[in-house]
């Protein structure tokens, strides 16, 4: 297996903290509703860490599509977006048919929050990256 790319592995923690403090929210939500329950947690800790699993498995499916003809990289592409979805889907039905339905589904949704929220974090441009990169090397 191929060595996990640092972009990928920086951006797979910055979603993944995106999804923990946005499912501790949910949970005080439901909390202070009246209407938590050990299946809201454990429907949200389903979906979440599907969420999670979804988007390092994208990155990684992209890290190694760049290594490939663009036919054969187009065709990886579909074929893990086809199986990312359904591992979703099935995430989502479990949660739904064994767990909270709400709590199971809204964590699904909670990567793109953080991916709305990227531009404005503590993201490097590619200039200052590459440099703090070379001045690590130089060290």
């Amino acid at each position: 297996m191929a060595k996990l790319d640092k972009t990928v592995a920086r951006e797979t923690v910055y979603i993944s903290v995106w999804v923990i403090i946005l499912s501790v929210f949910m949970q005080a939500v439901f909390l202070a509703v009246g209407f938590w329950s050990i299946k809201v947690f454990f429907g949200n800790l389903l979906s979440a860490c599907a969420a999670i699993l979804n988007f390092l498995l994208m990155g990684i499916t992209v890290q190694n599509a760049l290594k490939k003809e663009e036919k054969d990289a187009r065709q990886t592409m579909r074929f893990s977006q086809s199986m990312r979805m359904l591992m979703l889907f099935a995430a989502a039905g479990a949660g739904v048919l064994f767990f909270d339905p709400i709590a199971a589904v809204v964590p699904l949704f909670f990567p793109r929050v953080a991916v709305g929220f990227r531009p404005f974090i503590g993201k490097k441009t590619d200039s200052e990256a590459a440099a703090t990169e070379k001045e690590q090397s130089k060290e």
